[in-house]
């Protein structure tokens, strides 16, 4: 296998194809430009021949830019390194990205938050006579749009320059990155749940639990008018819950604690998801340690990711609190704790049931390195064994049984072009239909749904059986993507399952690929970008005209620092040429 030495400079190295065009266009031009006259040369060399070599040099750059090899590494020395002239600049316009999204969220035109009912949250909510829909949309909805995405943007920005930093300098202590992470996470605490209204339905369940109403048998609205029950989404206020019995019972005790009141049963049950998200991110350094790497980076990658903090802090998912205890469960494994590592993760699999994959690499890693496939399934067994008895003995704790288990397939309610086996399944369905063969969609999405279920079940156990070549983290990391992708629903928070166990081992173009990849999944299913359009054309030009004298401003923050540091690499090679 290459070292991370070798295929650094694999990368850096460029393909021979590439030298070969432009030396072979270049000789041309060169032969050419000799055969005619001077004026016509010089004419010649102005013209087509600049241009081509300009656009083999522009695609030469641009390819290096991409494949560059790792930049070299400093590692970090305490007392002599300074970090704040690396870290402060982008810690700072991360809490103004954060606060840009909260404000832009809170304004009450702004359509990433629910606005269109009274009391869904303390404040920014319009009055009746200005509910969205009852009138033309307003200069504010305008401003609110451009403010969460322009943050969005900058937030990723300042995340990435901080990746580079650690990934540069590595031994920089997690503590010294502590506080980057509540800073960003403070302001997010206060605005509505944020691109979901999965949280009302948590608060709805947990109302369910505390009046002792099976969630596995009921939807949210056999609570009958009230709040609880205005705030869910129509689509599952009559389905059953397809979360495990501890997170029920979590919200039901937050429900208790808080008089019945839902907007603090939300924002209790989103500081649930901020322990969860601490929690991971204490985890994912360890084991980043454990594996001999780096652990800011990680700690970086994985909990400043900007999919993290808007999907699970301010959107309150409780995958942040199922990872919450599947990080810490493999990390306790690592440290030698496996008995303890299945317990955990057996707990965070009664929040969601995909942290059982954890259960299952701690059982084929208890034996130790180097044993066959065939010695390790007795320690798998033993481990899913245990792993079913604890989650048995929560059930029957939280007075609510197997129940859960049928609850899995609720989510399939959902028909999204997102999920591929989904949008296969409907692709076909309107291809037979529209060549007259009939409508046949349910039973073609039952097999393409089945399908993709088998292919990530086919490509996590490949990956399980290769983890020792492969690596255990990056096994378990890309299962996670694939159960992600391949599965009936896919939402684009769900990505963190994968990126947070990815986090400690990634580099280079894969660390890249990761980065963008979160930066994508940030906007999918995002409202917004038609009203912007539309807003361009009826808002105030002065607003317009405002609102762009900011965002170059803003541009203008995150790009000079970095042009000029471009421009003084090129001066330094030219000087060296």
């Amino acid at each position: 296998m290459a070292t991370p030495e070798l295929e650094r400079s694999a990368i850096g190295r460029p393909p021979p194809q590439w030298a070969r065009i432009e030396e072979v266009l270049h000789d041309r031009a060169r032969s050419v430009a000799a055969r005619l006259p001077t004026r016509y040369a010089d004419l010649l060399s102005r013209g087509p021949v600049r241009r081509v070599r300009g656009s083999v040099a522009r695609a030469r750059a641009y390819r290096e830019r991409f494949a560059r090899p790792e930049p070299e590494k400093v590692p970090f020395v305490a007392g002599v390194t300074r970090l704040w002239p690396e870290l402060g600049r982008a810690t700072l316009l991360g809490l103004v990205a954060s606060i840009a999204i909260v404000v832009g969220a809170s304004l009450p035109s702004s359509p990433f938050t629910l606005k269109n009912i009274p009391g869904a949250w303390y404040f920014g909510i319009p009055t009746p006579s200005v509910v969205p829909g009852t009138q033309a949309p307003s200069a504010g909805l305008f401003l609110g749009v451009v403010a969460v995405y322009g943050g969005m943007i900058l937030m990723l920005r300042v995340w990435y320059d901080i990746v580079r930093v650690c990934s540069r300098r590595p031994g920089i202590p997690v503590k010294r990155l502590v506080p980057i992470f509540v800073a960003w996470c403070v302001p997010l605490l206060f605005v509505a749940p944020l691109f979901s209204r999965d949280l009302y339905s948590y608060a709805a369940q947990g109302e369910m639990m505390s009046h002792h109403i099976n969630p596995y048998t009921y939807g949210p609205a056999v609570l009958g008018q009230g709040p609880f029950v205005g705030l869910v989404d129509k689509l599952w206020q009559n389905v059953g819950s397809p979360y495990g019995p501890v997170f029920l019972t979590i919200a039901g005790w937050i429900v208790s604690a808080t008089g019945h009141n839902d907007l603090m049963a939300v924002e209790g049950l989103r500081l649930v998801a901020v322990l969860g998200t601490a929690a991971f991110a204490w985890a994912v350094p360890a084991i980043a340690r454990s594996f001999g790497r780096d652990g800011a980076t990680a700690f970086v990658i994985a909990a400043l990711n900007p999919l993290v903090l808007l999907h699970l802090v301010a959107g309150g998912h409780n995958d942040a609190l199922m990872l919450g205890l599947l990080a810490p469960g493999y990390a306790l494994s690592r440290r030698g704790h496996p008995v303890a590592g299945i317990a955990v993760c057996a707990i965070g699999a009664a929040i969601k049931v995909p942290a059982l994959i954890g259960v299952v690499y701690i059982g084929w890693e208890w034996g130790g390195p180097g044993r066959p496939a065939l010695q390790r399934l007795r320690p798998v067994a033993t481990a899913l064994l245990l792993a079913a008895a604890i989650m048995a003995g929560l059930s029957s704790l939280a007075g609510l049984g197997w129940g859960w288990v049928s609850g899995l397939s609720n989510p399939d309610t959902v028909r999204s072009w997102l999920d591929p086996a989904t949008a296969v399944g409907l692709l076909c369905g309107k291809a037979l239909a529209l060549v007259g063969l009939g409508d046949h969609t349910h039973i073609l999405l039952t097999l393409t749904r089945g399908a993709g279920l088998l292919a990530a079940a086919a490509i996590s156990l490949v990956l399980l059986v290769e983890s020792e070549r492969v690596g255990p983290l990056r096994a378990l990391g890309w299962s996670l993507i694939a159960i992600v992708v391949l599965s009936p629903v896919v939402q684009p928070w769900y990505l963190a399952w994968g990126f947070v166990f990815l986090a400690p081992v990634v580099e280079g173009r894969v660390r890249r690929a990761v980065v963008v990849a979160s930066g994508i999944a940030c906007f999918v299913g995002l409202p917004g970008v038609h009203v912007l359009v539309h807003e361009l054309a009826v808002a105030n030009p002065l607003v317009v005209g405002g609102t762009a004298v900011l965002l170059l401003a803003i541009v203008a923050l995150v790009l000079l620092p970095r042009l000029r540091r471009s421009g003084q690499e090129r001066e330094m090679q030219a000087d060296a040429a």
